[in-house]
């Protein structure tokens, strides 16, 4: 089983720049991927951006919505995933969680809110 902690978000102005994390403890398996999805109030919860098993090809994934401005890396030293996000807009307001797994087997956290406002 898999455990998912995220941290990080918060309330920001247009244009900021936040991190989160991502704490990952439990067994990963080979072909897991991990990465972040968020869901805003009333809509569907979506992909952000997804790092690909490399047993699936390796890469990363994200959203055309968010391209260029957010960035996902790990720390395997550290088992953390972290979504670096710059050039907030108003419309990356959501719960974002983090996400471990591969087809129907998914692990997801509790979710962190992010608020882009000013």
């Amino acid at each position: 089983q898999v455990q998912l902690a995220e941290s990080g978000g918060g309330l920001v102005q247009p244009g900021d720049s936040l991190r989160l994390s991502c704490a990952v403890s439990g067994s990963i398996f080979s072909n897991d991927n991990m990465g972040w999805y968020r869901q805003a109030p009333g809509k569907q919860r979506e992909l952000v951006a997804l790092i690909i098993s490399i047993t699936s090809g390796g890469g990363t994934n994200y959203a055309d919505a968010v391209k260029g401005r957010f960035t996902i890396s790990k720390d395997n030293a550290k088992n953390t995933v972290y979504l670096r996000m710059s050039s907030l807009k108003p419309e990356d307001t959501a719960v974002y969680y983090c996400y471990v797994g591969h087809g129907q087997y998914q692990n997801w956290g509790q979710g962190t809110q992010v608020t882009v406002s000013s």
